[in-house]
């Protein structure tokens, strides 16, 4: 079959130019888009012996809020206060030399196949507040971005996180063991969800630092990204070098180690012992988050928690916990006096009502005093219609009373 006149020379030429243009693209891949990632994020390439990566910098004064909390705030919380709420930080640390940290990823599994491709660092830099934040352009960059991270948690003396002793710290653990780095594992490490949860566990539906943003520290997002939504974000960028997408994730990330630093700020604000603006859940929080370390402290946060008003289950837990403390102190008018509150509760519960039996039969040898108290507790089951093992408690030690009163000759009313 014959050719169209012209047609071969023509189409080699036309197939030989897409060839080039694709050669040139696949070499500098971001020439496709009006804006490479460092114009569209505002940031720069930063070339070290391992190659090049982005790094995107944003400073803010150390009077800088976050919601309701400054960030000097967070660089002013005392060592011991800092060795309080992460129990692997040994020795004293200085808050302008904790570095707060938060990585997107790959996913969420973990393990060899999961990449950190932006990893967030905030720290104090002379007066100023300075987050980094090194991101991979492509998986082929991860040696650059462990290079470029290794002298900054050198300078450490503690990492702050959040879960981060679940995830963030572990991923960056095996990258720079897979790559054969030395990972620093004698830097300290404070994870804030740990004390988060034994502040509000009990005040509050959940625990994720989204909640703490918006019920305590006074953050509000706008335009933010959903966590889940990151990976996909980021793979779509590998396959079409489009950064456009890219700027709520970095916004994320960035508002991600801002809340740890206020995050910080609030627990220091709180424990230094301003409970002005504490809610009563906050403050049974807090002693519960002291118990283990110091009683005395612990005991006086639940007691302001009560004087605020604490009520319902928490309420009745930290009535109880008071009470055993004074039991063991032999304080036992202050014990009495909270068993008899935690029975005025209207949730049923059997321990103070066996306690107060108990200290009229033992302690002050009054068996008529025992025995209105079981009574009463009877009554109180009966009124809110309970049945089972706290009734049938109560009913065997109101018979052996009775047995006991009718033996040394006591009217049993």
């Amino acid at each position: 079959m014959l050719s169209p006149p012209d047609a071969g020379p023509r189409a080699a030429t036309l197939a030989d130019l897409r060839r080039v243009i694709r050669r040139i693209e696949s070499r500098n891949p971001f020439r496709r888009h009006a804006e490479a990632p460092e114009v569209a994020l505002g940031g720069e390439v930063v070339e070290n012996a391992d190659g090049r990566l982005l790094v995107v910098r944003r400073e803010f004064p150390l009077d800088h809020r976050h919601g309701r909390i400054a960030l000097a705030e967070a660089l002013a919380v005392p060592p011991q206060t800092l060795g309080l709420l992460g129990r692997s930080i040994d020795g004293p640390v200085a808050g302008d030399r904790l570095v707060f940290l938060d990585t997107e990823t790959t996913g969420l599994a973990g393990g060899t196949g999961t990449y950190a491709f932006l990893v967030g660092v905030g720290c104090v830099e002379d007066d100023r507040f300075v987050v980094a934040q090194y991101f991979m352009r492509d998986l082929d960059e991860e040696p650059a971005l462990l290079t470029a991270l290794a002298p900054v948690l050198e300078g450490a003396t503690a990492l702050v996180t959040f879960n981060g002793g679940g995830f963030d710290v572990p991923l960056l653990e095996t990258r720079f063991v897979l790559a054969r780095r030395r990972w620093r594992a004698d830097v300290g490490h404070l994870d804030l969800l740990r004390p988060a949860r034994r502040v509000w566990r009990a005040g509050l539906a959940d625990c994720r630092l989204g909640t703490l943003e918006r019920e305590v520290l006074g953050v509000e997002r706008d335009g933010d990204v959903p966590g889940a939504l990151i990976p996909s974000l980021y793979f779509d960028f590998l396959r079409r070098k489009n950064p456009a997408r890219l700027g709520p994730v970095f916004g994320h990330n960035r508002d991600d180690v801002l809340s740890l630093v206020a995050l910080l700020g609030w627990f220091g604000r709180a424990l230094a012992g301003d409970a002005a603006d504490l809610t009563p859940e906050q403050l049974a929080g807090l002693g519960r988050l002291l118990e283990a370390v110091d009683a005395d402290r612990s005991a006086d946060y639940y007691r302001a928690a009560l004087a605020a008003g604490l009520e319902g289950m928490e309420g009745l837990r930290v009535q109880l916990r008071l009470a055993g403390w004074e039991k063991r102190r032999a304080r036992w008018d202050v014990a009495c006096a909270l068993w008899e509150a935690a029975t005025a509760s209207r949730i049923f519960d059997l321990r103070p009502w066996e306690e107060l039996a108990k200290f009229h039969e033992h302690r002050q040898r009054d068996a008529r005093a025992a025995l209105e108290v079981v009574s009463r507790a009877l009554d109180a089951a009966a009124t809110l219609g309970l049945a089972g093992r706290a009734r049938g408690a109560l009913a065997h030690r109101l018979a052996r009373l009775e047995r006991r009163a009718r033996a040394r000759g006591v009217p049993a009313s």
